[in-house]
């Protein structure tokens, strides 16, 4: 079930991704930081994402785990930061740098949306 899921997961975020992304580099564009278009792109991304994670990776489709989903980007957005602050300061620009750090973001954006948002109760 996993493997299957984890396969979707993928496909969506791929999806995800582009649409995330776009709308950091946008913001990246327009003048803003690194830190608040990651901020904001994470806000927008999350609401975008919610309905298609939840739907048709997990098959979940419950408004009430949005508070869990938040928290779980609130973490994924704070260690994205990180990572791309740490990659900037090896002389990165900010592109680059939110482009690597989409990679290990996803795996623990899967990991924690798997086992705390969207877990099964038997």
């Amino acid at each position: 079930m996993i493997k299957h899921e984890f396969s979707r997961f993928i496909i969506v975020g791929v999806f995800n991704t582009v649409f995330g992304y776009s709308i950091y580099a946008l913001f990246i564009w327009i003048g803003f930081n690194y830190i608040w278009a990651s901020f904001f792109a994470t806000i927008i991304g999350v609401l975008f994402n919610f309905q298609t994670i939840g739907r048709l990776v997990f098959k979940r489709h419950n408004n009430r785990l949005i508070f869990r989903f938040f928290l779980v980007y609130g973490i994924v957005f704070l260690i994205g930061i990180s990572i791309i602050w740490v990659l900037k300061n090896t002389g990165l620009n900010d592109y680059t740098a939110g482009l690597i750090a989409i990679f290990p973001n996803a795996i623990i954006s899967f990991l924690l949306n798997k086992f705390y948002v969207y877990r099964r109760i038997n």
